[in-house]
């Protein structure tokens, strides 16, 4: 699985599928990615309803390694989502929000890079009809107006950040989401998703850090076990040599 921009240089909570709202019901997976450690976090909440819990206790399933499952949400689930190591660091926060309105806008869950490509789609739960037209809105104003329930902002930048929300002819309005971007984090031609290779890179640099001390004993100990041969044969073919004859030692 690819990383998210956010995820390349931190340790950052993931979100599956990759949006902030969500219909009652539905199933969200959240893992804990740390491109150092990944063992030894776990995901953390902190709802309207109750204090700071890990995940399993009276929330979610502990799946393998650092991954929590909500298999059906509710209302009651909303809030900020994160994860915590067992020395205190925590990563960021994730505000999710489990609405029971009849629609829904999808968008990152995780701040986008400056000059990403971000799709924002408009989905109703119950597709009654094909028929429909679906309305964005940023800030309270309507921006876009279509029949296909996307839209699609190209190169993000500063300028993009506000609350968006949408809503469907004949099927409600969804409730308003933050998109944060941040011109800190690597560019990527589509969001929110990083390209592989950058999280090549980085992993390279880790092998090289690691494996570059390795390599300099192996080739300090190889120079001598090489002198220590040398000297051996020297002493083998002076104690060939008779006393009193000449001999020539290499």
């Amino acid at each position: 699985m690819q990383l998210t921009p956010f995820c390349l240089v931190l340790s950052c909570l993931q979100v599956s599928p990759d949006r902030s709202q969500f219909f009652r019901y539905e199933s969200i997976s959240l893992s804990c990615k740390d491109q150092i450690n990944s063992t030894g976090w776990k995901v953390k909440r902190k709802t309207s309803k109750g204090g700071v819990r890990p995940c399993s206790s009276g929330w979610g399933t502990a799946l393998s390694g650092s991954t929590c499952l909500i298999g059906n949400t509710y209302p009651s689930d909303s809030g900020v989502y994160w994860c915590e190591s067992l020395n205190g660091e925590r990563s960021n926060g994730v505000n999710i929000t489990i609405t029971d309105r009849t629609v829904v806008l999808e968008s990152p869950a995780l701040p986008v890079s400056e000059g990403a490509a971000v799709t924002l789609r408009c989905k109703a739960e119950k597709k009654n009809s094909t028929d429909h037209r679906f309305i964005f809105y940023k800030d309270d104003r309507s921006i876009s107006t279509n029949s296909t329930g996307e839209m699609t902002i190209h190169g993000a930048s500063k300028s993009d950040e506000g609350l968006y929300k949408c809503s469907i002819s004949g099927g409600g309005e969804s409730l308003v989401t933050w998109l944060a971007v941040d011109a800190s984090l690597p560019p990527s031609s589509s969001a929110p998703m990083a390209t592989s290779s950058s999280d090549s890179v980085f992993r390279l640099m880790c092998h090289l850090v690691v494996g570059i001390p390795y390599m300099l004993s192996t080739v300090l100990l190889g120079l001598i076990y090489r002198d220590r041969k040398r000297d051996g044969c020297r002493k083998k073919r002076q104690r060939r040599c008779h006393h009193g004859n000449s001999c020539l030692v290499l």
